[in-house]
């Protein structure tokens, strides 16, 4: 049994939990506390689940309005809608996919039948929508077809894969899926497909806030793909574009330097920091994406070649610039520039071409900090010395310079 709980408050989630594993104790329960966590993505249909619980408690127009406008969606899983009141009188109209529950308390005997009947009329309805003749275009993602993932719409492609914006049935949420372009013979070893194999197992093993998820991987008509956790709040990029104060600056700075921790301490460079890499979640806080640039440590497989430049050249350090060797204090310095232009506005060294940039980050002097910003002088400098050597030398020494600044300011 597969279910999603929505309910604005925790002792209602935990209370239905509670009905539904005593009846089935390995049910996969996904929760959802309204008016806490993001609202529904219009286009999410939940159709991983066997059912939708929603609570009402105390009732309310919004929750009851919310629940019609989901099951007025187009195959939405049925909704059990538990109201906590007495049934008026006349019953409100019955609508196709809504069950309600009246009563004072949660009666679970009667709440295991309405999902079970819920349960069994969905069932139904798949096996019809499974016979219909483009039902298979569902989990069509251009010519390859990945089961599970109910693809909306194509939102964009690179040189090796194409993106989309799907729903995961078994993450039972919306997911960013990039399709790759074919699968290799495992005798060619091609570039792509390693760094793409690179990406999953460097995300995969770290479970850090603010790291991208991971949902799925896989090959499916001789195409990989990977699932991953999609950002509706869009990147720092676009962030950019209105003012940060400079306190979110460094609110941002202390966590991307979290996440780079994390990934320096198992050997592994990312290699293309910059703002279309930062994610923002809705609740403000921000997740590093896109490894395909990755380098694990002491890698015996060289993916970009023999001192080949790989990166943008606005965020690139100038070790990277000029394809020397590199460290994580190159991903540092690609994280002052970023900090650079949260902070002031602007990126420190501009050109009319990317060669042009590289050579001013190997030899023109930093940018008069301007007095109001001097007290965030120090870590500007620490990150944007154009020597390693004279860098922060970790992401921990970088994070605890941030936590003293924090202090003493």
């Amino acid at each position: 049994m597969r279910l999603l709980v929505i309910a604005a408050r925790d002792d209602h989630r935990l209370l239905v939990r509670k009905h539904v594993e005593i009846q089935w104790p390995d049910a996969a329960i996904v929760e959802h506390l309204l008016g806490v966590e993001p609202k529904l993505d219009e286009n999410f249909a939940a159709v991983g689940f066997d059912a939708v619980i929603i609570v009402s408690a105390p009732p309310t127009a919004a929750t009851a309005d919310f629940a019609l406008a989901q099951a007025a969606k187009p195959e939405f899983a049925p909704i059990l809608l538990l109201l906590l009141e007495e049934e008026p009188e006349p019953p409100p109209p019955a609508i196709p996919g809504l069950h309600r529950l009246y009563g004072r308390k949660i009666d679970r005997d009667r709440l295991i039948k309405m999902i079970i009947t819920a349960s069994n009329e969905h069932r139904k309805s798949i096996a019809l929508l499974r016979a219909s003749p483009d039902y298979e275009s569902r989990y069509r993602f251009g010519t390859v077809m990945i089961r599970g993932h109910r693809c909306i719409r194509q939102v964009g492609s690179g040189g090796m894969c194409k993106i989309y914006l799907a729903e995961s049935e078994r993450a039972g949420t919306l997911v960013v899926l990039k399709v790759f372009s074919q699968v290799p013979d495992v005798s060619e070893r091609l570039i792509s497909f390693d760094r793409f194999l690179q990406e999953y197992e460097i995300v995969a093993g770290l479970n850090h806030k603010n790291i991208v998820r991971i949902y799925d991987l896989g090959v499916a008509d001789d195409h990989a793909y990977i699932a991953m956790e999609h950002f509706p709040a869009g990147d720092l990029r676009e962030r950019m574009k209105r003012p940060l104060t400079p306190a979110t600056a460094l609110r941002f700075l202390e966590q991307i330097a979290s996440a780079l921790e994390a990934i320096h301490s198992v050997g592994v460079l990312h290699r293309d920091l910059k703002p279309a890499n930062v994610m923002l979640r809705p609740d403000g806080t921000v997740s590093l994406i896109d490894f395909g640039l990755a380098k694990a440590n002491g890698n015996d497989i060289s993916l970009t070649g023999t001192r080949e430049i790989f990166g943008t050249p606005y965020y690139m350090s100038p070790e990277q610039g000029h394809a020397e060797i590199i460290d994580a204090r190159s991903d540092l310095y690609s994280l002052g520039v970023i900090f650079y232009e949260m902070l002031i506005g602007r990126k420190p060294f501009n050109g009319a071409t990317a060669m042009e940039v590289i050579y001013k980050h190997k030899r023109a002097d930093l940018p008069e900090i301007a007095p109001e910003f001097a007290s965030y002088e120090g870590l500007l400098r620490g990150l944007l010395a154009k020597s390693p050597d004279n860098r922060y030398q970790s992401a921990r020494a970088l994070l605890t310079a941030i936590a003293v600044l924090k202090v003493t300011a």
